[in-house]
């Protein structure tokens, strides 16, 4: 028996949506105001995971003027096996203010997982989190309608209506399903599975923070009535103890924290099942910094095996609901890694950047980044504090202890023309160490800035003079929340570090903007390399390679 370590998909990977296709299962994730979206990952093993491809190269939706945590929300893939045909659902979430969440469901579809994907054909504003399930040639979509109302239960209801999805429009008008099947509230991302002689409703539950589950019902009917499973619970949770909130339209629950688990938050699952017919549900997850209920590396990917029991119920291979850290392989299926890898490095010798790398608000295109002369150029535009157009790429953070390096020529002309690297969550939190000019525009330094809740804090006493025709190097060194830079000027000197270290725990989900009780963001710490040109933008910084490596 072979072990699988949980996350399968570290940092950044939430609202999973899996897909087995033969022996290829596929995995879609959640990507909010970060492009190109909606990552597509392949293995062969449940295992190991590989980044293929992304379904939405930029230029389907406009995210610019982004507010955390709005965006792409909740893909889920899944087959048309009658027309042969892969179908993607997603939502985009444009305004959340007032709690109106006013939001757009779009379908595309692909001959090939790969692509190319059809142009967004737009499906419903009712709500968010839309799935589709396919039988015998009819199409349905289900999603949560979300309640403004008051004097009615939040967040809403599960809804169901036939589709044409052709033409994106509903056949025979919308079903209303259920308001959940357990008292946790907050009932959303519903999808369809057939198992027998029922429907089943998988369904996430209790919010997006510590209360958060998997709940099922089943009917005979795929309109219902759908039974609740009879446990009255989530079959899957990291917070197992009963929790009634059904008015609650989301929230973190911060009191189900579970101090016996390392895994928080599991919930939002997609089931998937084996060519020998094991059942794996695929769920989001967090891994709180310790003495914390911080999670700077967002909402990650975990697998865990289940079984059917004799009355026809979901349960996990253990006869629990708690999820775990580990879970059984697949009978035959051998892992090569077991976990996914936490480095990514780059030198751009390839002619191209690498596919990890992402950018906020807008598409990354050869305006202002491309590869030459085996270096990265990155041309100088917005303020990071923008969410318009900011010349970042970034990768996911997906460990605790780490470190961020790379190499730059860069020479401004102008004292508001800089380049670097460091860390971002959104617009308004981020922390960057820089190449720049002095006040007197007549000598390059080092130095930090960062921005905290939308607060400019700039690190004047600590500035670092480049001697003329030096080409730093930068690092930062990432260690549970904590984050300190360093710059040499020669190959293989020794590091020297331009401050003290700095707490930077606030880049994660609960560090942002929220209200109290409520969880401030879904997206989880970057690492960026980047530049800002507030004068001409007509600089650019020529980037050696691009380094992130976890601590052994």
């Amino acid at each position: 028996m072979g072990i699988i370590s949980n996350p399968v998909i570290p940092g950044m990977a939430p609202d999973p949506s899996i897909l087995r296709i033969g022996d290829d299962y596929y995995l879609a994730t959640s990507t909010f105001h970060w492009l190109p979206g909606i990552p597509i990952y392949h293995s062969r093993n449940l295992a190991d995971w590989e980044l293929m491809t992304h379904a939405l190269d930029g230029r389907e939706v406009n995210l610019r003027g982004t507010h955390t945590p709005a965006g792409i929300w909740a893909p889920h893939l899944s087959y048309d096996a009658k027309a042969q045909k892969y179908w993607l659902v997603f939502c985009h979430m444009k305004n959340m203010a007032g709690r109106e969440f006013n939001a757009e469901s779009y379908a595309m579809s692909a001959d090939d997982i790969k692509g190319p994907w059809s142009a967004p054909v737009y499906l419903t504003s009712i709500g968010f989190d839309p799935s589709l399930y396919h039988e015998d040639g009819r199409h349905y979509l289900s999603i949560l309608e979300w309640e403004t109302r008051s004097g009615y239960q939040a967040p809403g209801t599960i809804v169901m209506a036939e589709v044409d999805l052709d033409t994106g429009k509903l056949i025979n008008g919308w079903h209303r399903i259920t308001n959940g099947f357990t008292t946790r509230g907050c009932i959303e991302a519903p999808q369809i599975y057939r198992h027998g002689a029922y429907y089943y409703m998988l369904a996430a539950s209790g919010g997006t923070g510590y209360a958060h589950g998997v709940e099922m019902g089943r009917s005979r009917d795929i309109f219902g009535p759908y039974e609740p499973n009879p446990t009255g619970e989530p079959i899957i949770t990291s917070s197992p103890r009963h929790l009634f909130s059904l008015g609650d339209p989301d929230a973190g629950h911060f009191e189900m924290y579970n101090p016996n688990s390392l895994m928080q938050k599991a919930g939002h699952g997609s089931l998937v099942e084996t060519p020998d017919h094991e059942w794996y549900i695929a769920h989001l997850m967090a891994r709180p910094l310790p003495g914390t209920t911080l999670n700077p590396l967002g909402r990650e990917t975990s697998l865990q095996k289940m079984r059917w029991t004799r009355d026809g119920w979901l349960e996990m291979e253990d006869g629990s609901n708690v999820a775990k850290m580990t879970t059984e392989s697949p009978a035959g299926m051998e892992c090569a890694v077991c976990n996914a890898s936490s480095e990514v490095y780059d030198s751009f010798s390839s002619g191209t950047y690498s596919k990890a790398f992402m950018t906020p608000y807008h598409h990354p295109d050869l305006s202002w980044v491309s590869v030459q002369d085996e270096k990265l150029w990155i041309y100088g535009r917005e303020s990071f504090f923008s969410q318009n157009d900011p010349s970042i790429l970034a990768t996911r953070a997906t460990s605790f202890s780490y470190q961020l390096q790379t190499k730059l020529d860069f020479r401004p002309v102008h004292y508001s023309q800089t380049a670097g690297t460091g860390l971002y969550y959104d617009s308004n939190n981020w922390i960057y160490a820089y190449v720049g000019l002095n006040d007197k525009e007549d000598q390059r330094i080092i130095s930090i800035l960062q921005a905290k809740l939308g607060q400019r804090i700039a690190f004047d006493f600590d500035t670092v003079p480049i001697p003329d025709g030096a080409v730093p190097e930068l690092r930062w060194q990432y260690h549970y929340g904590r984050a300190r830079a360093f710059y040499r000027l020669e190959d293989g000197a020794e590091w020297t570090p331009i401050a003290d270290a700095v707490d930077v725990s606030y880049l994660s989900d609960e560090g942002v903007n929220g209200e109290p009780g409520e969880i401030g963001g879904f997206t989880a710490l970057f690492n960026f390399i980047g530049s800002v040109d507030a004068y001409q933008h007509d600089s650019h910084a020529e980037f050696h390679y691009y380094q992130v490596k976890a601590d052994k």
